[in-house]
């Protein structure tokens, strides 16, 4: 099987996905989960992370991250390297806690980052899981609408910045913006994607297309 195509520069919008193998869980328990925070506060400091957005499921997460370096590849595989040493030292186990290698899709920020936001945040209440989301203790909304203190790495000002002109006004507007919808209504952005790997305005694809693929024969399909 071919290996997913990576698109690495520095300023790069991702969403990245990873499952468990075999879809089982990766988290057992609450303390699973905090200790999987504690490696996206060590991820956002070691590769320069800015973490926008994340939602731990019971068999997958998601995140939405900027790289201000080029190192996706670098950090990612440190995550969920380190998260699978914990698990299978804990559990007294060995062999693959994750479902192949993390899944990325290149993101146009300024378009499609505050939609990609509500479809993870809202992921909980799509799996019936929770009623709103903000009852759902395991993802970033609580702390976008004030309802607990957002963690230091944590990038919460630009996304409420595209909902206010304060934080106040923005935590307001956003909550609105993900509360007040049928969740059956939120169209999944991934069906916007070309090539199963970008997704942006058609500008955008040109440029990554022109700037990173034009010269990978292998790649351009």
């Amino acid at each position: 099987m071919a290996r997913p195509l990576r698109i690495e520069y520095p300023g790069a919008y991702y969403h990245v996905m990873s499952r468990g193998n075999r879809q089982e869980d990766i988290f057992k328990n609450d303390y699973d989960r905090e200790k999987f925070l504690d490696y996206l506060a060590i991820l956002s400091e070691r590769f320069s992370i800015k973490i926008h957005t994340y939602s731990l499921m019971p068999n997958h997460y998601h995140l939405l991250i900027e790289t201000p370096e080029a190192n996706l590849s670098k950090a990612i595989k440190w995550l969920n390297g380190s998260y699978a040493t914990y698990v299978n030292t804990k559990r007294k186990k060995s062999g693959r806690l994750f479902q192949g290698r993390f899944k990325s899709i290149i993101v146009e920020a300024d378009e499609y980052l505050k939609h990609l936001s509500r479809y993870i945040h809202l992921n909980s209440v799509r799996a019936k899981m929770v009623q709103t989301p903000s009852d759902y203790q395991w993802c970033s909304y609580r702390a976008f609408i004030g309802k607990e203190k957002a963690p230091r790495w944590l990038e919460t000002t630009w996304l409420l910045s595209c909902f206010g002109k304060n934080k106040k006004e923005g935590k307001k507007n956003y909550q609105k913006f993900v509360e007040d919808i049928d969740v059956k209504a939120v169209e999944n952005p991934h069906k916007n994607l070309i090539g199963g790997l970008i997704l942006g305005e058609p500008d955008f694809v040109n440029w990554i297309k022109e700037t990173f693929l034009s010269s990978r024969k292998e790649d351009k399909e």
